[in-house]
């Protein structure tokens, strides 16, 4: 069974930094992990994903500000996050996919990112 444990949320200012790091086990296939968030009230949106090759994919609203990276040895996915804006406030959770049939989607407990003056 695949978990997936994140860590490296908190409070930040606006223009700041964080790293959040997502520690994967029970990896079997061939998958594509990733970051999404979740802002109270609003729908879970995509941030960024990184497949096992390193094709990455951003949400335009991130894009130029967060990096997505993966360590596929260590079986961790990072997200950098700069220049922070008030928007960018949510539940952060880590995603991994399996890609090739059955397609199955694990999900992190989320780590909440607060960025406020």
């Amino acid at each position: 069974q695949v978990q997936l444990v994140e860590s490296g949320g908190g409070f930040v200012q606006p223009g700041g930094s964080l790293r959040l790091s997502c520690a994967a086990s029970g990896i079997t296939r061939i998958n594509r992990m990733g970051w999404y968030r979740q802002a109270p009230g609003k729908q879970r949106d995509l941030v960024a994903t990184i497949d096992s090759g390193g094709s990455r994919n951003y949400a335009d609203s991130v894009k130029g500000r967060f990096t997505i990276n993966r360590d596929n040895a260590k079986k961790m996915v990072y997200l950098q996050m700069n220049s922070l804006k008030p928007e960018d406030t949510a539940v952060y959770y880590c995603n991994l996919q399996y890609v090739t049939f059955p397609i199955q989607t694990y999900w992190g407990q989320g780590t909440q990112v607060t960025v406020s003056s």
